[in-house]
C-alpha cells in the first residue's frame, strides 16, 4: 500500500542517490580532465592517475548503500512495501539529505585529486600523500553516512 509516508522514505532515497550521483560525476570528472594531461605527458603514470580519479566515486557508494537501506527498511526491497507511518517516511527523507548534502565533498576532492595528479606528474613518490589529501575531504562524507545510518538503526527503519 502506498502510503504519504512510503512516499516521503522513497524521495528520501532518490534524493541521496541523486545528489551523490551528481556530485561523484563532477568530482571524478574534475579529476579525469587533470588526470588526462598527465597520461597524455607519460601514460606510465596511468595507474596512479586511475587511482586518484576513482576516490571521488566513493560518494555516490554511500548514497547508493542509502538509498538501498532506505528501501530494504520500508520493504520495497526484500520484501513487501509496509505501510509506513509520515514519521518514519521523514525520517528517511532525513538520512537521504543528510547523505546528498555530504556527498557534496565528492567536488572538492575531485579538485584535490587532480592537484595530486600534477604533483604525481612531477614527483611520482608523491601518490601517498595525494592520496591522503584527498581523503580526507572524504571524512565528511563518511561522517553523513554513518549518521543516517544510527538515525535509521534508531527509529526502527533497519
Amino acid at each position: 500500500m502506498i502510503t504519504t509516508g512510503l512516499v516521503l522514505a522513497v524521495i528520501g532515497a532518490a534524493i541521496a542517490m541523486g545528489f551523490a550521483a551528481i556530485s561523484s560525476g563532477f568530482g571524478v570528472g574534475i579529476a579525469g580532465v587533470a588526470g588526462s594531461g598527465v597520461i597524455a605527458e607519460d601514460p606510465k603514470k596511468f595507474g596512479p592517475i586511475l587511482v586518484l580519479q576513482a576516490l571521488p566515486q566513493t560518494q555516490g557508494i554511500y548514497g547508493f548503500l542509502c538509498a538501498v537501506l532506505i528501501l530494504i527498511g520500508v520493504g520495497i526491497l526484500g520484501g513487501e512495501a509496509k505501510e509506513i507511518p509520515i514519521g518514519l517516511g521523514l525520517v528517511a527523507l532525513g538520512g537521504g539529505i543528510v547523505v546528498a548534502l555530504s556527498s557534496i565533498t565528492a567536488i572538492a576532492q575531485g579538485m584535490v585529486s587532480a592537484s595530486s595528479m600534477g604533483a604525481v606528474a612531477k614527483k611520482p613518490e608523491t601518490l601517498g600523500q595525494g592520496i591522503v589529501l584527498s581523503a580526507m575531504c572524504e571524512t565528511f562524507a563518511i561522517f553523513g553516512l554513518l549518521i543516517a545510518i544510527l538515525v535509521f538503526v534508531g527509529t526502527g527503519i533497519m
